[in-house]
Parts: structure tokens; sequence; C-alpha cells
């Protein structure tokens, strides 16, 4: 325990011969060298000041080359719902959530239609939002179990927050209404 507190005698006399001042010697040239001293060191001296052992914390995602580098690449399957419409679809839904979220406020009315309107945006735009996270970090490739048990809790997510939010809606005050209760308490 005592090494690992205070340093060995050998250690504390490579320390001071190093902290000697020398002549036109910059700091970085200075740490450069104890640097390459300390790994040029018996082990013995610094294994007392680590304590654990390197251990893979996550272990590396297979790494699979499937055909050799002269086959062609894949052309994945074209669908419409993934190309423009989809997009075109996302940008609505994140463009519209601006006046649904300004209008109820700035008219002064609170409008359970507006404000149900407004819920459902709301679940689509974090669906299609962390879908996409999903379809980015997890590749069905690589990950083809991991992904589908993220699809499936985002899934189970979404529908708890849709279930969620019809009930506050229907039994309690809304959305537009608890926020502004919020904003003025």
């Amino acid at each position: 325990m005592a090494s690992f507190i205070r340093p060995s005698g050998a250690m504390l006399g490579q320390v001071t011969r190093l902290s000697a001042p020398q002549s036109k010697t910059t700091p970085f040239a200075m740490a450069l060298v104890r640097q390459a001293q300390m790994k040029s060191a018996p082990s013995s001296q610094i294994t007392s000041f680590h304590s654990s052992a390197k251990r893979n914390i996550l272990s590396p995602l297979p790494q699979v080359v499937q055909g050799t580098m002269n086959d062609p690449a894949p052309i994945p399957h074209s669908s419409p719902s993934h190309g423009s419409y989809h997009w075109t679809f996302e940008r609505l839904i994140a463009a519209s959530l601006v006046p649904l979220t300004i209008a109820p406020f700035a008219a002064g009315t609170l409008n359970p239609v507006m404000d149900s309107i407004l819920a459902t945006t709301l679940v689509l735009h974090s669906h299609i939002g962390f879908q996409a996270l999903i379809v980015d970090y997890l590749p069905a490739k690589r990950v083809p179990k991991t992904r589908a048990l993220f699809v499936w809790g985002l899934r189970a997510a979404t529908l708890t927050v849709a279930v969620g939010l019809y009930e506050f809606e229907t039994n309690d005050v809304g959305i537009t209404e608890a926020l502004k209760r919020i904003w003025t308490a």
C-alpha cells in the first residue's frame, strides 16, 4: 500500500534527476523525455501505480465481410415511402408544430380539437426522430437483434405516450391549458 501512495526511491531519483533545470529546454521537450524514460523504466516501478488491468467493457461488434472487393454494391429495393415522400412528410410534421404550438396561446382560446392535433403531431414527430436514430446508429446487418429490440421498445414507448396524452386530453385539462397554468404559476 505504501508504494501506491508514495513512489519508490528509484522513482524519486528519476524525478529529481529530470527536474533539474537544463539550458534552453522547453517544458514540452521535458515531458517527452519523462515519458520516454518512464517507458524504459522497469515494470515493477510503474505497476505499483496501476491498480487495474486493461479490460474490454463492451466487446466489438462482429466484423464480417461478405464477398470480395470486386463484387458490385447491392442495390436496395426502391420504395417511394422511403424516399422523397418520407422526407417531405417528416418536414411537414416538423413545420406544422410551429403554428400548432403558437396558435392556442396567441388566439387566447383553448380548443380541444387543436389540442388533440398538437398531441398527435408531437407523438408522430418524436416517433420519427427516434426511429431515425435507430436506423442511423443500429445497422440491421451488424446488430439485428439489438435493432429489433430498440424498434419494439420505440413502438411500445410511442403507444404508451399516445395513450397517456389521450387520457390527459380527455380526462384532464389538456396540453395547452397545463402549459398556461405552469407559465402563470
